[in-house]
């Protein structure tokens, strides 16, 4: 579904990626981990084509983003990808309505008012939306905003859904609420999911496989049992949040 491969990245003097490779399997949600500043969030923007690598390819869906000379073949590629952003990134001026409905018109795919209308509605009822349709993101709670950032993700029925950091500054309940959203509508839609976190243990509830990345590269691959049965030092102390260990805490 997702192929990287050995994908070098840098900004000046600073090696942010140095040959990661990683396949990401159809289906399946993936979670990439790791301290700050090891790199998870300019491999999900080498994904979406955001940033192009120094050395190395991204595939998306069989299609070779990285090679993408225009904006407009990097967008056609993009029309697999849905993304919940960390802070939902909703538009403050627009009504829940209006911000699940934006990326129909933006992509200009659907001329049909009337089928935008059909499909915005459809999402706002499955993930219990319909009530606040024509309220406005501060009219309505971080989890119900993180629900909204949901619908517009899904309602272009994307192969693909990225999670950036999507439980960062949320308290426990709210963060719970997010993962749960996560997983119904995995369930429900069968999207392949790839989730950008350093939240650990409570993250693995929702992958099927986890990354962790560190100097550079991988340091471990595996399912959530994996990780919590590891001897590996650096994953134990990263997992636990420990001081003291191999990890530098810059």
């Amino acid at each position: 579904m997702i192929s990287v491969v050995n994908v070098h990245k840098r900004f000046g003097s600073q090696v942010v990626l140095d040959g990661v490779s990683l396949e990401i399997e159809k289906g399946k949600t993936t979670t990439i981990v790791g301290p700050s500043g090891v790199g998870k969030s300019v491999l999900l923007k080498l994904i979406m084509g955001i940033l192009n690598p120094e050395k190395g390819e991204v595939f998306v869906c069989g299609e070779n983003i990285t090679k993408a000379e225009t904006e407009h073949e990097r967008n056609l590629i993009r029309r697999h990808l849905g993304v919940l952003f960390q802070s939902a990134a909703l538009f403050d001026s627009l009504t829940v309505y209006d911000n699940v409905l934006f990326p129909l018109v933006e992509r200009g795919e659907i001329k049909c008012r009337e089928e935008m209308h059909r499909m915005v509605e459809e999402m706002l009822y499955s993930l219990s939306l319909e009530d606040h349709a024509l309220s406005y993101p501060e009219e309505i709670s971080i989890g119900m905003r993180k629900r909204v950032g949901m619908a517009r993700a899904l309602v272009t029925k994307p192969d693909i859904l990225l999670f950036d950091e999507p439980n960062t500054g949320l308290d426990p309940l709210v963060g719970q609420e997010v993962y749960d959203l996560i997983a119904e509508s995995k369930e429900k839609w069968g999207f392949t999911g790839v989730v950008i976190s350093h939240e650990l243990p409570e993250v693995f509830q929702v992958s099927d496989t986890v990354v962790m990345l560190l100097r550079g590269n991988i340091v471990m691959q595996g399912s959530p049992e994996d990780f919590i049965n590891t001897d590996n030092a650096e994953v134990q102390q990263f997992l636990y949040g420990r001081t003291d260990g191999p990890i530098r805490i810059q």
